[in-house]
């Protein structure tokens, strides 16, 4: 029963804000602020709300209305009742959750329905986990806007009290992860360690972990803060011990291209540090081709003015692994991603890839979904 009543308590205090997306919401309010932008209106001069897309879980829903409070300290009339309206959807990666995302084809599988949404008018912008977000975007939309971003490292969770670390882990444990860049992770660490697919929401995954379904999971440390969780990790891993995801810990909004009235609001949303580690970080992703079939990690942050970045790709059995370290200019934040991930797609060599393309997703994951 270690997790339970931290769910309990998550549901309990959530539950007002996350049961209806219309429902008002309040905040401190910065009344200094001179930044107002006319509502458009339809033919009959009715106000016409701004539309905020985004996915049904926890999560994203805390996300989104992170989105919408600060859209709201900044714009007067987004404070007014029915100014912002949330428009929740369902993806085929929410509704599946019995394969891995390997097996289900990729990370688009919590965009598209949202991606579509937008093209139809059906929402003005959509909010969305980075790590989520494919290196490609559909014709139409842009993505360009990253809030402040969170703690990128992953949490360590353990389901015995007496195991603190990944280093505590007995030989043979069982550990709940859907991601192979952890899997490959812990495997170069310990061959003996099973990683299980481990699907669903945070509260999920967590329910799994206090019914003993495995000895321990690994979530990112910005999911839990962002729901008032963070107190159930057991450790937080550096990244010399877990590399995390490329874009982990950031939520970025995408609107049409020819949206003005949208792409105004979300302007102003902008963290241009987040956003240039992230363009750093997606242009690494894209350079290897990146997909869920390979082991890929990649973290950028700016220290002293530059971009320091630090990436990897890996067999998912760990038994390769080759990493790569490079700075720069923060301006040239896509071109140093780009080159760092040519120069390790050099030194794997094309059998590396060959390899992955050609493995099962038996082969790959080797283990039943739990």
């Amino acid at each position: 029963m270690k997790f339970v009543s931290t769910l309990i308590l998550f549901y309990s205090t959530s539950a007002s804000a996350f049961s209806s997306p219309h429902v008002a919401f309040t905040s401190s309010i910065n009344k200094n602020v001179d930044t107002t932008l006319f509502m458009s209106s339809d033919s009959e001069g009715k106000v016409e709300p701004l539309r905020i897309g985004t996915r049904g879980s926890p999560l994203a829903l805390a996300q989104a209305y992170e989105t919408r409070k600060r859209l709201q300290e900044i714009f007067p009339e987004l404070r007014e009742e029915g100014a912002i309206e949330l428009c929740v959807m369902k993806t085929q990666g929410d509704m599946i959750l019995d394969k891995s995302l390997m097996e289900l084809g990729g990370k688009g599988l919590f965009t598209k329905e949202l991606d579509t949404a937008l093209l139809g008018n059906d929402v003005d912008i959509c909010v969305h986990s980075m790590k989520d977000v494919p290196t490609w975007l559909p014709d139409g939309t842009i993505l360009p806007c990253t809030l402040p971003r969170e703690d990128t490292n992953d949490a360590f969770i353990s389901g015995d009290d007496s195991i603190k670390s990944i280093a505590d882990l007995p030989d043979n444990a069982v550990i709940g992860t859907a991601s192979l860049r952890r899997q490959a992770q812990l495997m170069a660490r310990n061959p003996t360690f099973k990683c299980v697919n481990f699907r669903g929401n945070v509260q999920t995954r967590l329910r799994k972990l206090d019914d003993g379904v495995v000895d321990a999971t690994l979530l990112a440390i910005a999911g839990l803060k962002r729901m008032d969780m963070d107190g159930c990790a057991t450790s937080v891993l550096e990244w010399d011990e877990m590399l995390p995801a490329v874009a982990q810990g950031a939520i970025g909004i995408q609107c049409r291209s020819d949206d003005e009235r949208s792409l105004k609001y979300i302007d102003a949303l902008n963290h241009p540090d987040t956003f240039a580690c992230v363009e750093c970080e997606r242009a690494f992703l894209e350079a290897l081709d990146g997909n869920c079939k390979t082991p890929i990690a990649g973290q950028a942050r700016i220290i002293d003015g530059e971009i320091q970045f630090k990436g990897l790709i890996a067999m998912p059995d760990g038994s390769l692994k080759y990493e790569t370290e490079s700075h720069g200019p923060i301006e040239d934040a896509k071109k140093i991603g780009r080159a760092a991930g040519e120069m390790l797609k050099d030194e794997a060599g094309e059998k590396f890839f060959e390899m992955m393309v050609e493995m099962s997703p038996q082969q790959v994951i080797g283990q039943l979904t739990k």
